[in-house]
């Protein structure tokens, strides 16, 4: 997933990143959140994943990134989380994570804009406990408590497909990820980095960058729908997002910005499993992000560093994201 995209125009200014969280377009969420109306508490596009130059699709080329993704999240006793066909309350959840993405940029057009292919492979270790387990969300029964479980576990593979235009100091791009439930899916258990079902997220970025300057506004907003999980009958609904980030270039290495998300669940869960009902929620995040670039021998390699602490919490857990980024091209078209 492109990150930074087009930083390869400036290379010791600002190194080019392949966003993560899928080929081309950073995301990929993965973090058990307070029963954020999604299954499990997590979705497939990874806020907070996108930032500057978010709009700008690089030179044709293969690019590689790994993202390392923490999130540290909890939710009381008064929430329920639904979680392999469980449910549980007074949840504390932590995830480390590697996402590596590749993309490659293509030397074809379509209708006008540059066509990247990409895809990324989460691995990770997920740990999750949980003060009470309800036989139901109805009664309310406590049939377990003290519980803990934590696994190392491959996530679900994701693909996309990205175009992008440029016109000026203009950058945009659309973007289709799909989620493939081929992850380590373990049902009936608390900890999972896969959310096992079909999904489709589409969305739309665009930069405004000023080489001169050095400043950089960026924004994406995209929706994500999902199919049902089979293991679970559990559907989560369809989930809008925008992003946005705002950065200034201080030296021709170094970069600081603000960036943020909001998020909201649009259409409520459904299936057998959804005992929850609709169960919509929403979030909102704002941090800071900074950025280093340098070569590794004649190779630009560029270095991030992201922090969100979200606020203003509906059905879904209060968390806090961190993330270590490090993007580099590994062939590029001259």
């Amino acid at each position: 997933m492109f990150r930074r995209r087009g930083e390869w125009r400036l290379q010791a200014s600002r190194v080019g990143k392949v966003v993560v969280a899928i080929g081309l377009s950073v995301w990929s969420g993965w973090a058990a959140e307070k029963a954020r109306a999604a299954e499990n508490g997590t979705g497939f596009y990874l806020l907070g994943g996108r930032g500057p130059m978010a709009g700008y699709l690089p030179s044709p080329g293969f690019y590689f990134e790994n993202d390392t993704y923490f999130y540290d999240a909890k939710m009381d006793a008064q929430a329920s989380l639904p979680t392999g066909g469980r449910f549980i309350a007074d949840v504390r959840s932590q995830v480390r994570a590697d996402f590596l993405n590749g993309t490659w940029v293509t030397p074809w057009t379509v209708a006008g804009g540059n066509l990247a292919l990409g895809a990324v492979l989460p691995v990770g270790r997920v740990r999750v406990s949980a003060g009470l387990e309800y036989d139901s969300p109805g009664t309310k029964n406590v049939i377990a408590t003290s519980l803990n479980d934590s696994a190392t576990v491959l996530g679900d593979p994701v693909v996309s497909a990205t175009l992008g235009w440029h016109a000026g100091n203009f950058h945009w791009s659309a973007t289709v990820l799909v989620n493939t439930p081929a992850g380590q899916y373990r049902n009936g258990q608390l900890a999972n980095l896969a959310v096992h079902h079909w999904g489709t997220d589409l969305s739309g970025a665009v930069t405004w960058f000023d080489p001169g300057t050095g400043i950089d506004l960026s924004a994406v907003v995209g929706m994500t729908f999902n199919a049902i999980n089979p293991a679970t009958d559990y559907r989560t609904g369809n989930e809008f997002h925008v992003e946005w980030a705002v950065s200034k270039a201080l030296t021709n290495a170094l970069s600081v910005g603000i960036i943020g998300y909001h998020y909201q669940q649009v259409t409520g869960d459904s299936g057998s499993g959804a005992q929850l009902g609709p169960y919509k929620g929403r979030t909102t995040a704002l941090g800071g992000t900074v950025a280093y670039n340098f070569e590794a021998g004649k190779t630009p390699v560029s270095a991030r560093i992201k922090v969100l602490r979200e606020f203003d919490v509906e059905n879904r857990a209060l968390g806090t994201v961190s993330m270590l980024s490090v993007s580099l091209p590994l062939t590029v078209s001259r």
